[in-house]
Formats: structure tokens, sequence, C-alpha cells
């Protein structure tokens, strides 16, 4: 069953699809199949906080042993053979030796990076969908949208409910694209590839001191349009925008050269990447003119943020792995709705408390061999959770 409504440039239809009420054993089949997703999730869980542990402890020790060995440059613009080899820091002014061109559009900056951003008008759909049980049976009503915007990926209108109507070019006549610089420097020292990556903060490009570069693109604010109509835009049309990173050079109208500062090894007149002692990679790049003691707080802040965000991604999976494979109680009990409610919030708690109590035993073995005090201390508090859930549990219950 289908409704069609059209409200100006966004249009929408409804489509309600039906099938039978599984029975017991297609529900119990499904469950089946998801305790072993929830096996796998379980596992990988434990490999994630193991190896988060050992990957934080290793890039802090390194860290520590980057700040007790770095030496402050005196000169960025004099190469001394003392420091061959050794972690130096230094900051200064980005340079290039050739500024970047896009010939199509007569576009040039002196920059370490320029990209072109391609964007074409195209439709885009959108679903809302909700079910419910009606007569026995299962039924899914789902609401399609299409509204047209400027998107940067082409739209595959194949995959729509609805083509008709909504049907989007298969390519760009223009690609996107970066443009980066063979050869950056900070004063007479050549920056690696991987300097040069970490080199990442975009701004766009003002094009209103540019001319339209051909009879068929119109430039309106910041973007060339490939329209008849940069107003009135149709579906195929293209806009074009750019963006810089690292500016190297004075401009009269994006000012000043960017600084940066870096820490990473001295060889020659390059800087390379650092092995440490531990077992770790420095090559450190910030914007600005930062002292080698709040580049390396800087280092540990983001260190300290990524074992936090695994630690909690690695708790999560072992909780939806540990909630998967449990499911299976809950279906066997799901034709009883007071005995299945409880029993979801018991197999709830349940994988709460296992989750939380396996993540904090598993932490601990990672810190083992790296702080064994720590490591004990947290197996002792791994028990906490499942004394609490004991605790909660009637006397007689217990016996």
């Amino acid at each position: 069953f289908q409704q069609f409504s059209d409200t100006g440039s966004r249009k929408e239809h409804v489509k309600i699809t039906s099938e039978p009420k599984p029975g017991f054993l297609e529900r119990l089949s499904e469950t089946s199949g998801g305790m072993l997703i929830g096996l796998a999730t379980f596992l990988l869980a434990f490999y994630l906080l193991f190896t988060n542990e050992g990957r934080a402890l290793r890039t802090a020790k390194s860290l520590d042993e980057g700040l007790s060995l770095v030496v402050a440059l005196d000169s960025i613009h004099s190469i001394s053979q003392q420091n061959e080899g050794r972690l130096v820091h230094l900051a200064g002014a980005l340079s290039t030796s050739k500024p970047l061109f896009d010939p199509s559009y007569g576009l040039s900056i002196q920059a370490v990076k320029l990209k072109r951003n391609v964007e074409m008008y195209q439709w885009v759909e959108y679903e809302d969908s909700k079910e419910y049980e009606e007569n026995g049976e299962i039924k899914k009503e789902t609401k399609y949208s299409y509204n047209t915007e400027w998107k940067s990926d082409v739209v595959n209108s194949r995959n729509f409910d609805r083509e008709i109507g909504h049907k989007n070019p298969s390519a760009m006549a223009v690609e996107s694209f970066t443009a980066v610089s063979p050869n950056v420097q900070v004063g007479s020292f050549v920056l690696s590839k991987g300097l040069v990556d970490k080199i990442d903060v975009f701004k766009q490009l003002s094009l209103s001191h540019l001319e339209d570069p051909h009879a068929d693109v119109t430039r309106g604010g910041d973007y060339f349009y490939h329209s008849d109509n940069p107003r009135r835009p149709e579906v195929g049309d293209l806009r074009v925008s750019f963006f810089y990173a690292g500016l190297s050079g004075d401009d009269p109208h994006l000012g000043s050269a960017d600084k940066v500062t870096v820490i990473a090894r001295q060889r020659g007149d390059q800087l390379v990447p650092y092995h440490t002692k531990s077992g770790d990679v420095l090559e450190i790049l910030y914007p600005g003119d930062l002292s080698v003691e709040e580049v390396f707080q800087k280092e540990h802040e983001s260190n300290t943020m990524k074992t936090w965000a695994l630690r909690a991604a690695g708790w999560l999976s072992m909780f939806v792995g540990i909630s998967l494979m449990t499911r299976i109680f809950y279906t066997l009990v799901d034709w009883f709705p007071v005995v299945r409610d409880l029993v979801n919030v018991g197999l709830k708690a349940f994988a709460l408390c296992v989750a939380s109590s396996l993540s904090l035993l598993t932490i601990s073995v990672g810190w083992l061999f790296y702080r064994p005090l720590w490591a004990l201390l947290l197996a002792l508090l791994s028990v906490v959770p499942i004394v609490v859930a004991r605790s909660r549990v009637p006397p007689k219950k217990q016996q």
C-alpha cells in the first residue's frame, strides 16, 4: 500500500509491508545466530581492552623518554651536526618551494595543501520506519521522503525505493582532489611525509578576489557554479569550493605564513620519526609556537582520551556480547509478559555486572607487567560488581 504527496521540493510516500509473526522456533533460531555474534563481540572486547592498556602504557613511557631526551634548537636556519640522530624541538613558519595550482579555475596559493571540493545537486532519500502488530502480523510502515541537496559524493538513486522522478547522474563531470606540496620546510629543515600529513586543519579559501574562469562557470560567494542559474540549481549542477592547510607564504588576502611546532629526529636537514626504547614512534607536529612541556602535555592528554575511549568501547562490546549470548533465556519466556519483563531486567543487570567485572579484570592483566600494584588493586575492584549484585539477592534465594 502506498500513498504519494508532493510538498514543494520535498516529495514523500508511505509504504506498508506485512509479514506473519515469527513462531517460537523461528525466534529461537534467530537468537541462536545472535549468540554466535555475541560470542565474537565478547572475545573482541577482551582483545581490545588488553591491547589498549599495553598501548597506553607504552605510549606514556615513550613520551616520558622523549621529554628527557629532547633538545630545543637555538636556530631553525642552521643545521648543527651535534644534533644528528637526536630528538629535537623547533618552531617556526612553514615554507614551500612552489605554489599549488588549479589551472582549471585559475587559482594558486602558497600552501602545504590545496583541496578542491566538488558537490553535485542531487536527490537524497530519507527513511522513517515504525513497526506494529496487527491481526497477528508484524507490519512495517516506512515513510520515504526525497529532497534535493548539495552532496560531495554521488548518491546512487538506483537504491531508492522510487527512482522515477528522483534520478541522479552516475558520476560528476569535475572531480575533487587534494594537492600536496612535495617539499615542506620549517627554516632549513625538511618535514617528513608523516609530519606533512599532520598538517590537516583546512580553511575555506575566499574567492571574492577572483574572476569567473570560464563562460559556463559562475562565481557566487566562495563557490564556482556549473549551473545556468545558481540561485535555482537543477539536479546534476555542480559547485566547487577550495580549502587550504598550512599557509606557507605571506599572502595579501590571507595573512602571514602559519607557524608550527615540531618534535622529531634530526637526520641531516630532514626531520624524521624517532623510535623510542619502548617501541613507540615520536613524530609530533602542532600548529602554533609551543614549548617542549606544552607539546608533551598535549600528547599525554591525547593518549589519556584515546585510552578511555577504547576502554569504553571495550566495555560496551563486552556488554553487548553478553546480552546477545543470554538473549535465549528471554526468548524462552517471551510469551509470558510479566515473566518476560522480569527476565529482561535481570539479564541486563547480569550483563552489566559481568561486563564491568571482566573489563576491570582484563585491564588489570594488561597492567600486570608494567604496574603490578595497580593491577592487583584493579583485580580486587573487579569483584565489587558481583559482590554488590549478590548482596541484593534475598537470603533465602542465596541458600
